[in-house]
């Protein structure tokens, strides 16, 4: 499945990694874990990352991330991961780059790169670069290892998602076969300030419902400021609050932001990614989010998951 990319990487000297913005575990699993697993391999090449952080993931970083100069795309080749679509990719120079190439695990929106894996049969991009690992013999350190399998982690909700496989648990034997300190990995993923653990409750107070079993939260600007905390923590973050409430079949959290509203989708029962992708957005079929342009429109995104459960 990666012969075309394990080309590109024995190829190249150069190879700049990107993800999308605002990185989950996954995004960054998979970048810490490839970049290791490319320089443990081939100690020869120059390898870089690059990308904005989220503050609730940076205990993953295993390197600071790379402040490059625009001259190093040229002849390097640059490999997106854990993205479906162009506007979500953290620094846009990929495109200028000699050679790309896409690794990903999301529903497919369009075409990125020039050589690209998409494979949603698995339940993360960390899933899919251990399974390039395997198929190329590349060096997998335990470094490498305790990134891929954090992300892994992150993504199939400790492996309770119904993304998980067997498949899964064949990549994750394969990793954990690398001795990492798993207790340390759980420790830095799960444990949290108390000051997280009072603002999960402050908006678990805020959890409305509708008659169609559809629960939902709604931040506006000043209501974030209040907060102190940032964009990602309480819109990624939050969304977790309502996903195991009886009766309850599909969720969002509304986030006001500068940009936009940030709109996080999940369910435990209906395929959602439609209603994701009619409001720009994308991911997977229990798991998306989409950007919207105001309240209006956030509200009408609520109305087609209502109608979405209605219908059934």
């Amino acid at each position: 499945m990666f012969e075309q990319i394990l080309e590109l990487i024995r190829s190249y000297p150069r190879i700049i990694i990107h993800r999308h913005k605002n990185p989950d575990g996954d995004a960054l699993g998979s970048q810490m874990g490839l970049y290791h697993i490319i320089s443990d391999t081939y100690p020869e090449k120059e390898v870089y990352t690059v990308g904005d952080l989220t503050p609730r993931y940076a205990f993953m970083l295993t390197r600071p991330m790379d402040e490059i100069d625009d001259s190093l795309y040229q002849g390097a080749l640059a490999i997106v991961l854990d993205t479906s679509a162009k506007s979500l990719i953290s620094d846009e120079r990929y495109q200028t780059a000699a050679a790309t190439a896409r690794i990903d695990h999301h529903i497919f929106v369009e075409e990125i790169c020039k050589t690209e894996v998409t494979d949603t049969s698995y339940e993360s991009c960390c899933g899919l670069i251990t399974a390039l690992a395997m198929e190329g013999g590349l060096t997998v350190s335990p470094v490498a290892a305790k990134a891929l399998y954090t992300g892994m982690i992150t993504d199939s909700g400790r492996f309770r998602y119904d993304s998980t496989t067997a498949q899964t648990f064949r990549m994750a034997s394969f990793l954990m076969e690398r001795r990492f300190d798993t207790a340390d990995m759980y420790k830095s993923l799960y444990a949290d300030e108390l000051s997280s653990i009072q603002l999960r409750a402050k908006f678990t107070l805020k959890i409305r419902t509708t008659p169609h079993r559809v629960a939902y939260i709604y931040t506006t600007r000043e209501e974030t400021a209040e907060c102190g905390a940032d964009n990602f923590t309480i819109s990624r973050g939050m969304v977790g609050t309502m996903s195991e409430i009886r009766g309850i079949d599909s969720w969002v959290n509304f986030t006001e932001t500068e940009s936009g509203i940030l709109c996080e989708i999940r369910s435990n029962r209906y395929n959602i990614n439609p209603i994701a992708v009619k409001y720009g957005g994308g991911g997977h079929q229990k798991a998306s989010g989409a950007t919207l342009k105001d309240r209006d429109e956030a509200m009408a995104l609520l109305a087609d998951l209502c109608a979405l459960s209605e219908e059934e």
